[in-house]
């Protein structure tokens, strides 16, 4: 009898062991994996300026070559122009080789007509020829042209369609070029309304948007030839849109190109240096800006949602 009470207690306490182990384990907290900060996305906003637009690709180069690539890139005028062929997939350095081998005659096609000089149609071609004949929206790198609607003087954003012919839009300056007819409406000059296409960068869902101006800002009595004027004339046009573009801008660069003519394809080379030069004066801000993302509540969220 004595042996079976034994046996009984022995059972209890083991049965009541068991249980508390039961309970421990029941309330040990559960293991959670901590959450990852992601990667932000980076937008480049290319500015207009004609030919001082060869600094887009020595500002690319540098970012690539520091591993900063942007998921967006968005061009006005000169900016399109550039921002096309590099979002299609093409490297800086093959960017480069396209500009030093650029000839006037490549772009070039004079015509008599009221609304202007040149056609563009040389344009668009060069540029859907350099993009693989690919619609924006086949590119690996998202892009945006922006133009003027004629009409009504309004932004338009091209991420769609016709590469080639949405760059020509963003290229069609004022009474020089023909203005560019898309799906009956016409559009010019991209500058008039967003010099510097920051906030289309921005509504295309970006967290960083590095800002590249290479508009050129009234020099006191400067001799300028007629190219000169109307090129300064835009941009004293656009001041307020571009002071307002980088505002929103969370790193500026602003290549030293302001002497480069804005026909002048011959200084390609030099532009691309200047790019350069620049983009490497800012490549600390950049760095601090991804690393400062990376410690912010955004960074645990999904990315921005594109509003178009």
């Amino acid at each position: 009898m004595t042996q079976l009470r034994f046996f009984q207690y022995g059972l209890i306490g083991l049965l009541g062991f068991t249980l508390a182990g039961c309970d421990k384990t029941a309330t040990k907290p559960p293991v959670t994996t901590p959450v990852q900060a992601r990667e932000p996305v980076i937008a480049i906003a290319l500015g207009g300026g004609g030919a001082k637009g060869f600094a887009h690709i020595g500002v690319l180069k540098v970012l690539e070559s520091h591993g900063i690539k942007p998921k967006i890139v968005t061009g006005t005028s000169a900016g399109s122009f550039v921002g096309s062929i590099y979002a299609s997939g093409k490297s800086p350095y093959q960017l480069q080789q396209l500009a030093l081998q650029l000839q006037e005659s490549d772009l070039r096609d004079l015509t008599l007509n009221t609304q202007g000089i040149v056609l563009g149609q040389k344009l668009q071609d060069y540029v859907n020829k350099n993009v693989g004949n690919k619609p924006i929206e086949k590119f690996p790198i998202r892009f945006a042209a922006v133009a003027t609607r004629l009409d009504n003087g309004k932004k338009a954003d091209f991420i769609l369609g016709n590469a080639g012919q949405a760059v020509r839009a963003s290229c069609s300056i004022p009474n020089v070029f023909v203005p560019t007819t898309i799906r009956g409406t016409k559009y010019v000059d991209g500058g008039l309304v967003s010099p510097i296409p920051v906030t289309t960068a921005k509504a295309m869902g970006a967290d960083i948007v590095i800002a590249v101006d290479i508009s050129a800002r009234p020099v006191g009595n400067k001799p300028l030839n007629m190219w000169g004027v109307l090129d300064q004339t835009i941009n004293i046009m656009g001041q307020q849109s571009i002071n307002t573009e980088l505002n929103q801008a969370n790193v500026v660069i602003q290549p030293k190109v302001g002497h480069v003519g804005t026909l002048d394809l011959k200084a390609s080379n030099e532009s691309i240096l200047e790019g350069e030069k620049a983009a490497q004066l800012k490549i600390t801000a950049i760095q601090a800006a991804i690393t400062n993302f990376k410690k912010s509540p955004a960074a645990f969220k999904p990315a921005p949602k594109a509003k178009f």
